[in-house]
């Protein structure tokens, strides 16, 4: 949610180019309202929102119980501005201007944070499919979907790192064991197996998306 138009415009465009899903709002009971729904991972909060500011907004979004990890884009820059943000439970603090490299480091910080797999969870569901880590079985509704053993490891290796970006060189090395990084396209064949057994539409993927130039990230 951002005040400005053309930076709310700017920085949807720019999130969804690295594999975000995005909705906006240009006012503050807009983005509460769509807030308080649940179905979102995080939240990009402007302190200065008509009608409804960006702080009132946090501060309801955490009296309703709402844990989505929050963001909040401010120009003011003062220690004492920063400390009222985050006691309203914002989780992070980006002052304006800023670069979008640093806010998207942020993003994949505290998605990482609050959605890693729990210590000891032996299962992962995202939209109808059910990964069993422990039984290292995965079913799509009804019927078990078959994968082989590096398909599984690449598929629960996503699952660990949900919402990061994570380039082919690095899962050459974490999921294949490479300690070098040889001219390959396993990744990509293997990620097109995976999109073609759990995406509904394997050519417009919504878990395992491409972020052109670097790699994938798993949104699951």
């Amino acid at each position: 949610m951002e005040d400005a138009d053309s930076l709310r415009a700017a920085l949807s465009e720019w999130l969804q180019g690295e594999g975000y899903g995005v909705e906006t709002a240009s006012d503050g009971e807009e983005g509460f309202a769509k807030a308080s729904t649940g179905f979102f991972d995080l939240v990009v909060l402007d302190v200065m929102l008509p009608g409804k500011e960006g702080l009132a907004v946090c501060r309801d979004l955490r009296s309703e119980g709402h844990d989505v990890p929050i963001v909040i884009l401010t120009a003011r820059s003062r220690t004492e501005d920063k400390i009222f943000g985050l006691k309203a439970g914002a989780d992070d603090y980006v002052t304006k201007p800023f670069e979008t490299a640093e806010l998207l480091a942020r993003i994949e910080s505290l998605l990482r944070r609050h959605r890693v797999t729990p210590p000891g969870a032996t299962a992962y569901t995202f939209g109808d499919i059910v990964v069993d880590r422990r039984g290292t079985e995965v079913r799509r509704g009804a019927e078990t979907v078959d994968l082989s053993t590096k398909e599984f490891q690449l598929l629960e290796y996503f699952i660990e790192h949900r919402g990061e970006t994570l380039s082919r060189e690095w899962l050459l090395r974490e999921v294949w064991g490479y300690r070098s990084t040889p001219s390959t396209r396993t990744v990509d064949v293997h990620v097109a197996w995976l999109r073609r057994k759990l995406e509904n539409d394997p050519r417009n993927p919504v878990w395992i998306v491409t972020v052109h130039g670097f790699g994938y990230r798993f949104t699951g």
